[in-house]
């Protein structure tokens, strides 16, 4: 008994000893973490408000309490502080050395980010030093790695590290394709130090650009200048607004303001000789730290080999033990999940019952929701053409009637903004069309090379405006006579190269078209249109392609556009049995590619095609010659009687049908113009009436076509031609003389 008794005095004090001492252990290392922390965060924050001194002393401080393999984490982040902070001091040999150790530190650790970060500080350090290749070989890395993870916020670094390199490199047009690129997301995570520094080298870069690649570059080199510095004094970036000065002075110095270039010279020089000697003072407080640093990473070393050794016969016995604990566990849950199994799958078959029904129920709300839009936007395109056609015929008609110069300047603006919603209308068409499956592909005989050359001459004048330069590579072993849909191929490459056009200055684009492959009278065609303007990001690519879809709202903001252009692109190939791809990086251009099969033709019959042919108008011969406007809208019947009167055309109107009708009777007319939608009988019902007794006489229907519409049924009707309103004057004119010159008979129904 006495055994017993003696036994339970001894061992619980023992035991309590030692969970004490644990528990005592556990709290100060709790402690020591805290205080590491509480040193590493005083350290960045006197960093931001530029006390460089106080700065080193505290992450010094942090360093040396984390000499613990347990804090081997927390040390990693204070030395990559300390680099940092030995980069903005200018101790660019410092910076580099650190910056190095950490990556050897990282190697096999798998945190595969924070060697990404350290590669990128590692390059803007290098590009400093004058070590570009070795810059350029980290900024590769790192980009490798963010791209890859989709990681925008710190490939957006990547990019500003290349702007910087190009730059010291003085590639000064490849330098600010870079920072337009990383300006717009520094602009979104609101990084307003980077953002700041990005625009002030943006701002150095256009000021030594070549004038004759960059428009205006001193103008857009001020205004860079003007936004970084108002950025970097309302987030107290002390060394940019300085360095702002210099390039302030260089600017007023190229425009001959010696008084200004020298003033803000002074203030540069005197605010950086002070900023210096603050740098030397905190470089000298940190060489005290320096020795005991050393040293205490030689102690480091030897206990961590020690502590090794220990770790390997440690995890032997935890592995036994852990192993089999882990065994049990999987047996029970094994048993337990058995059990539950059952129930779930009888759950599951009910919801699965109730996500049908309601998958069901949602289909038939979108495709009731899919019918509402397109009758919606059939309705609303043909109600926007009717006020439109206004606005662009009395802008045409102002334009001719000598205007004074500063009101032709607002005409100008008038028409390109008429011609602009015209276009966007167009699309919204277009685009409804294809999503409703209403376009059908055309067969006709085209010539491939005559095509592209047509469409690089329209866009001529886009490409001029952005001084950029347009290739066409053409292999000459493709077939000249195809058979396809050479207008849908036509607006394809309009949207393509358009696009291109857009978001490149000073920059090349090519139109590349290949032969792949021919089998029998089948050839197969490689398109490419490559640019190298600004790019776009990994994560934009993959919605780039959907309706109202862009870059980012800074590019819908800087370039404009509606985003429907490859919505169409991506749909019209879908129906030609091919598909749109697409690659691109950020600051580097983009390039989009498709394979598509056509027809090799054996009668080549495009050039006499009455709808192909581009006839001289002979506006002469439409003197005198007698039309009827038939037209419910006052205003309309104002201003198509105004255009054809300009012309020395004689015009009469009628307000209705019916009224057409009777004039067409009792008169004589060289050509009608119907509108289609009018109070009573329509134009088509009109044009049917008059056709039973005169079938000579050309009718064109002059209307706002919209989706619902059938074209074949206006020719069916008896219409010879059809001019949708509003139009361009020339193409009302020719589709005019074309039809008065030809006399096609309508096609009996």
């Amino acid at each position: 008994m006495s055994y017993h008794f003696k036994k339970h005095i001894v061992y619980p004090p023992l035991l309590l000893f030692f969970l004490v001492a644990f528990c005592g252990l556990a709290q100060t290392q709790q402690d020591t973490l805290q205080l590491i922390q509480k040193f590493h965060l005083n350290g960045r924050n006197f960093v931001k408000i530029h006390d460089y001194e106080n700065a080193i002393v505290d992450l010094s401080k942090a360093y040396k309490m984390a000499a613990s393999p347990t804090f081997r984490n927390q040390r990693l982040d204070i030395q990559f502080s300390i680099a940092q902070l030995h980069y903005l001091l200018q101790n660019y040999d410092k910076a580099s050395k650190e910056t190095q150790r950490i990556i050897n530190a990282l190697e096999n650790t798998g945190n595969e980010e924070k060697v990404a970060e350290a590669n990128t500080l590692l390059s803007l350090i290098y590009s400093q030093m004058g070590r570009f290749s070795e810059a350029e070989n980290q900024l590769k890395k790192a980009d490798n790695w963010f791209s890859s993870k989709n990681n925008e916020k710190n490939r957006a670094n990547v990019l500003l590290g290349f702007g910087i390199l190009e730059l010291k490199k003085n590639n000064y047009t490849s330098a600010i394709n870079y920072l337009d690129a990383a300006i717009p997301q520094f602009e979104l995570e609101n990084a307003t130090y980077q953002e700041a520094q990005a625009k002030l080298l943006k701002a150095e870069a256009l000021l030594n650009a070549n004038p004759s690649e960059i428009n205006d570059n001193l103008t857009k080199a001020k205004g860079a200048l003007q936004e970084a510095r108002a950025i970097a004094k309302k987030n107290n970036a002390i060394k940019i607004v300085i360095d702002s000065y210099k390039i302030a002075s260089y600017i007023a110095l190229r425009e001959n303001n010696f008084e200004f270039a020298q003033e803000n010279l002074d203030i540069y020089e005197k605010r950086n000789d002070s900023i210096t000697q603050s740098y030397l003072a905190a470089i000298s407080t940190g060489i005290d730290s320096e020795t005991d640093l050393l040293n205490l990473n030689e102690i480091l070393d030897k206990k961590q080999t020690e502590i090794d050794k220990q770790k390997k016969s440690i995890n032997f016995g935890k592995m036994t033990t852990g192993l089999s604990i882990a065994l049990i566990v999987i047996l029970s849950l094994l048993t337990l999940s058995l059990y539950k199994n059952n129930n779930l799958r009888a759950k599951a078959n009910e919801l699965l019952q109730d996500k049908n029904n309601e998958l069901q129920l949602a289909k038939e709300k979108a495709e009731k929701a899919s019918l509402a839009k397109a009758q919606f936007l059939s309705t609303i395109t043909h109600e926007l053409r009717t006020p439109l056609y206004a606005v662009t015929g009395l802008t045409h008609l102002l334009l001719e009637e000598n205007p004074k110069p500063d009101q032709k300047e607002h005409l100008n603006s008038l028409k390109f903004s008429g011609e602009y919603l015209l276009s966007l209308i167009n699309n919204i068409l277009d685009l409804n069309k294809l999503e409703a499956n209403k376009v059908e592909l055309e067969k006709t005989t085209f010539h491939l090379k005559k095509r592209i050359n047509d469409v690089l001459v329209a866009l001529k004048k886009s490409a001029d405006d952005k001084k950029n330069n347009l290739h066409l590579e053409f292999d000459e072993s493709i077939p000249e006579k195809l058979v396809g849909d050479p207008l849908k191929l036509s607006q394809i490459l309009i949207n393509l190269i358009g696009n291109a056009l857009k978001f490149t200055q000073n920059g090349d684009v090519f139109i590349r078209v290949k032969k792949i492959k021919d089998a029998s009278n089948i050839v197969h065609l490689h398109f490419e249109v490559e640019d190298n303007g600004v790019g776009i990001s990994k994560k934009k690519q993959k919605s780039i392609f959907e309706s109202f879809s862009q870059a980012s709202l800074q590019i819908n903001r800087k370039f404009g556009g509606t985003g429907l252009g490859l919505a169409i692109v991506k749909n019209l190939l879908q129906l030609m049995g091919s598909r749109i791809q697409l690659e691109s990086q950020l600051g580097k251009g983009s390039k989009f590619w498709f394979d598509i099969k056509f027809q090799v033709a054996e009668q080549y019959n495009e050039s006499t095609s009455p709808k192909n042919a581009a006839l001289s108008i002979d506006y002469a011969s439409l003197e005198n010659r007698k039309v009827l406007v038939v037209e419910d809208n006052k205003i309309n019947q104002m201003i198509t009687k105004k255009i054809l009167e300009k012309n020395q055309m004689v015009c009469t109107v009628a307000d209705n049908g019916m009224e057409a009708i009777k004039l067409v009777k009792e008169n004589t007319f060289d050509v009608i113009l119907m509108d289609i939608h009018m109070p009573g009988i329509s134009g088509i019902e009109a044009t049917q009436e008059i056709r039973k007794f005169n079938k000579q006489l050309p009718i064109i229907a002059l209307t706002a076509v919209t989706i619902d519409e059938n074209l074949d049924d206006f020719y069916r009707a008896g219409f010879n031609e059809i001019i949708p309103k509003p139009f361009k004057t020339e193409e009302f004119f020719e589709k005019i003389y074309r039809t008065l010159e030809s006399q096609k008979l309508p096609i009996e129904s």
